[in-house]
């Protein structure tokens, strides 16, 4: 019993022992003052204010790099809801049960039924109402309606399209609008920070943010939809964008536009981790040419090119694994008029390097017939440079007028109005006015005839017309469209 006693005497000791020791300690220690980072010469502290979740973010200092609400702040104003109404691909009176219930339907509602509702975004770049958007969300539109950030709403009118780049400006009658700042997509670096600003899925106002991806990406989606012109030098984000996106902002930390967000790789037609914006750069130019000439001023240098890769490089002996091969030059083009030969490879324009098609068009694009353009590239391995003066698509150097009438080979073209084309309940089409002696008298076709499609790619206006048949000469060409009684019709012609 005295041995037990001892035990438990003993660790008493030891433990009150640590105990005291502990305590003697902690009082000799000066006490910690907690490390609060200033922002500003006030010495309030401001505390949170946990019950209604509200916090105070001016008491800590964030990174320059990770900030978005100032970005968020300065763009979202600028930045609106379009809604469409266009007309339907079907006829109602394809359908069975029209018949039974058209007496019941008057003309406007027969109409209103006959549409199909569509949604995007855009960005006001302009004080005055000019807003930047893409062109397939106001393709085809019958009307076009605008709700800005402060909820007032307005009808839109459309200025110009450029379905090569997919973008469109509109324009409603307001001033005084809120416009986001230009900022300068060369300058964007790969891994910066950037936000998505738009109204995905009717989400009015909605930023998402990510980073740079890779720059000059081209997916191949517009093709179809611009004649093989198209160009394609997006930026690659990783942002959230999904449909409604469409046409809104691509900003920097600054609040400056970069970019129009435009397209998303997706299995399922929602965000799947990659989205894709046209560059500022080429954005401004295409709107600068639609409001001062009616139609973009597209510079060309005349050749059919592709990307240089190990294998091309080695069976050609190129000497250089990255640039743009040319393939072939066009007859007077620019290109051949400046000395370029095929088999040339083009490292460089305006001593800005191009690794590929995508950033040689981009480049080529920003600017207009008749600008000179120096151009770096190599032939037989040795580097060379070259000045080189733009051509427009009639092979000139000279800037153009939006054309409203064509006359091409015996055939009399002009383009239809808004209300022609609403009248015959088409989304574009160019009609053959006159018909003299030449390929298309003698394919059959009647004055009046309205071309809407050519080797099943749309034409939307004589422009896009001539661009199309001089990049097809020495082909036959499938001709689609309608006689003014509605009889749609095919021709082939050997152009």
């Amino acid at each position: 019993m005295a041995r037990k006693k001892l035990i438990f005497a003993m660790a008493a000791s030891s433990f009150m022992g640590g105990f005291l020791a502990l305590g003697s300690f902690m009082l000799l220690q000066p006490n910690p003052e907690p490390i609060i980072v200033p922002v500003s010469k006030k010495e309030t502290i401001h505390s949170a204010a946990l019950t209604n979740y509200q916090f105070d973010t001016t008491a800590f200092l964030i990174p320059d790099g990770l900030n978005f609400v100032t970005a968020a702040r300065k763009s979202t104003p600028a930045v609106v809801h379009i809604s469409t109404k266009v007309a339907a691909d079907y006829n109602m009176e394809q359908n069975p049960l029209y018949h039974f219930f058209k007496d019941y339907l008057d003309d406007e509602v027969q109409k209103e039924r006959r549409r199909r509702s569509g949604s995007g975004s855009g960005v006001i770049v302009s004080p005055d109402g000019y807003i930047v958007t893409n062109n397939h969300v106001i393709d085809g539109a019958e009307e076009i309606d605008v709700l800005l950030n402060d909820n007032r709403t307005f009808k839109a009118s459309i200025v110009g399209i450029d379905p090569t780049t997919d973008l469109a400006v509109i324009k409603i009658n307001q001033t005084g609008l809120i416009a986001m700042q230009w900022g300068n997509s060369d300058l964007i670096n790969i891994g910066e920070w950037v936000l998505a600003v738009g109204n995905p899925y009717t989400f009015n106002s909605t930023v998402t943010a990510g980073i740079v991806s890779a720059k000059a990406r081209n997916i191949d989606i517009l093709r179809k939809n611009a004649n093989d012109l198209s160009i394609e030098s997006f930026i690659q984000t990783d942002a959230a964008v999904n449909p409604g996106n469409s046409g809104g902002a691509l900003v920097n930390l600054k609040g400056e536009l970069v970019g129009i967000n435009t397209a998303i790789m997706s299995p399922t037609g929602s965000y799947a981790g990659y989205s894709f914006a046209v560059p500022v750069s080429l954005v401004k130019k295409v709107y600068v040419d639609l409001l001062e000439y009616g139609t973009v001023q597209r510079a060309l240098l005349g050749i059919r090119i592709g990307d240089v890769n190990a294998k091309l490089a080695k069976e050609e002996n190129l000497g250089v694994n990255r640039g743009v091969y040319i393939a072939s030059v066009g007859n007077q083009s620019a290109a051949e008029l400046a000395g370029l030969e095929s088999g040339d490879v083009i490292i460089a324009v305006n001593e800005k390097p191009v690794n590929n098609t995508s950033e040689l068009q981009e480049q080529v694009a920003l600017n207009r017939p008749g600008d000179q353009v120096w151009i770096k590239y190599i032939r037989n391995q040795k580097t060379q440079k070259v000045s080189v003066i733009l051509q427009n698509s009639l092979g000139t150097m000279e800037v153009v007028k939006a054309i409203n009438r064509l006359n091409l080979d015996g055939g009399s073209f002009e383009d239809l109005s808004q209300q022609e084309l609403k009248k015959l309940n088409l989304k574009s089409g160019i009609r053959l006015e006159e018909i003299g002696p030449g390929k298309w008298k003698k394919a059959g076709i009647q004055p009046g005839f309205i071309i809407t499609m050519i080797d099943k790619r749309s034409i939307k206006n004589i422009e896009e017309l001539k661009i199309y048949l001089d990049a097809v000469k020495g082909d036959g060409i499938l001709i689609t469209g309608y006689y003014p009684n509605g009889e749609k019709v095919y021709y082939g012609i050997a152009w």
